[in-house]
């Protein structure tokens, strides 16, 4: 990422924090992919219950593995033979760690899903959410939210996860309905009823899909 690009992202990591302190959610920025682990492990005390949706943001930080290897109750889904027991186990957990598929420069968080385990965790349950959320996911608005979210996002995740949907194959949405759609349920977080429960850490890299 070049100079100008990281000069502009910070002007608008302010904005962006500015609309989320408006929908009841904090907002923090880091210029660096070290700083953002610093800040999320600053949200997560040791020895707290912590469950993660398929976030590949938190493992670019390394917040993945520090969870693994250090003093956590770390609810590992992709560890275990019973992925159903450990996504039921999340909706009471302490803190639950996602990224968006996109967000508006408003603060208007938008994720879509497939088994709906990470938009329902994100909607209620855990009592700590902590998004990692690369500059990348910013976009003007719900419109266009929405538009990166099923046309950027879920091909390359459905292409990721080996899925056979007609996205994988024209890289872009069909709103379709295949068995194997990961854009069945769509979360539009627009404003938080608990203070203190949503944090957004904004990162001055592209992270994630």
């Amino acid at each position: 990422m070049n100079e100008m690009t990281k000069k502009r992202n910070r002007l608008l990591a302010e904005k962006v924090i500015s609309g989320l302190a408006s929908r009841n959610m904090s907002g923090y920025y880091a210029e660096t992919r070290e700083e953002a682990l610093q800040m999320a492990l600053e949200l997560i005390p040791e020895g707290a219950s912590v469950g993660m949706g398929g976030c590949m943001s938190a493992q670019e930080i390394g917040l993945t593995d520090v969870l693994r290897n250090g003093k956590y109750d770390f609810i590992d889904r992709d560890r275990t033979s019973n992925k159903r027991e450990a996504m039921l186990a999340t909706y009471d957990a302490d803190a639950f760690i996602a990224s968006v598929n996109a967000m508006t420069e408003d603060g208007v968080l938008i994720n879509v899903d497939g088994n709906a385990n990470r938009v329902s965790a994100i909607a209620q349950g855990p009592k700590c959410v902590v998004f990692i959320v690369g500059m990348n996911k910013v976009c003007p608005d719900v419109d266009s939210a929405m538009k990166r979210a099923r046309n950027v996002a879920a091909p390359i995740n459905a292409q990721r996860f080996g899925l056979s949907t007609p996205c994988t194959r024209t890289g872009s949405c069909m709103n379709c309905k295949s068995p194997d759609s990961i854009c069945c349920q769509i979360l539009i977080t627009r404003l938080s009823r608990h203070e203190g429960r949503i944090h957004v850490i904004l990162v001055n890299d592209d992270l994630g899909f």
